[in-house]
């Protein structure tokens, strides 16, 4: 497949970038300095754009890509959270319903999953403020994907708990509902994540719905 990725230089991005490129895709990596720090291979490009510009990723997804990733993010504490996340999902709607591209996999948050019937995460006191913006964000973001008709999206939500560790290929996928495991950890290494994310653009599963991956 030949992949256009946004925040392709995040520590989530470049490593579902590393998979697909492992997989034998063809991808194009959009940073905001058009470049991924210690990361080069013969099928990877990278180019500088704004994924919250319509016009932007309308002229970029138009150049053959079969699928479009998101892994965009705000940095800690120097980004707006609403003004990246709910800025990109704005934009990539847009352009790519303009650009005639529909498939697109999304990075998610997990705050908006349901911990039981009719309470999230975020609804718990004791959720990290520091967080609490980017996860409202990313709820309002989900929002606007589930009334894009004319995109075959689908949202993935990693764990509660997301962090840089092994790759074992293995994972649950859930729906609405946050996944944890027998000792109610609710968990995910980046790498696998990102295994699961390639896998999910791969089969062109899950379309216009949320996920949700954990061990």
């Amino acid at each position: 497949m030949n992949i256009l990725l946004f925040g392709a230089s995040g520590h989530i991005g470049s490593a579902i970038a590393g998979e697909l490129l492992s997989r034998g895709h063809s991808v194009t990596g959009v940073t905001r300095t058009g470049e991924i720090a210690g990361t080069s291979h013969e099928s990877l490009k990278v180019v500088a754009g704004d994924v919250t510009n319509a016009d932007t990723v309308a002229e970029l997804s138009a150049q053959g890509y079969d699928a479009v990733g998101s892994a965009v993010g705000p940095k800690l504490g120097v980004d707006d959270d609403h003004k990246i996340i709910v800025g990109a999902a704005n934009a990539l709607i847009a352009g790519l319903t303009r650009s005639g591209v529909r498939r697109v996999v999304v990075l998610g948050g997990a705050g908006s999953l349901e911990v039981s019937p009719g309470v999230k995460v975020i609804d718990n006191p004791n959720f990290p403020a520091v967080w609490k913006q980017n996860a409202l964000a990313q709820s309002e973001a989900l929002g606007l994907y589930r009334q894009a008709g004319s995109l075959d999206w689908t949202f993935i939500s990693p764990a509660a708990q997301i962090e840089p560790g092994e790759r074992t290929g293995t994972y649950r996928v859930g729906g609405e509902q946050l996944l944890v495991d027998a000792q109610g950890q609710s968990r995910i290494s980046i790498e696998d994540y990102a295994v699961a994310f390639s896998d999910v653009l791969e089969r062109g599963d899950a379309i216009q719905s949320r996920i949700t991956v954990a061990y």
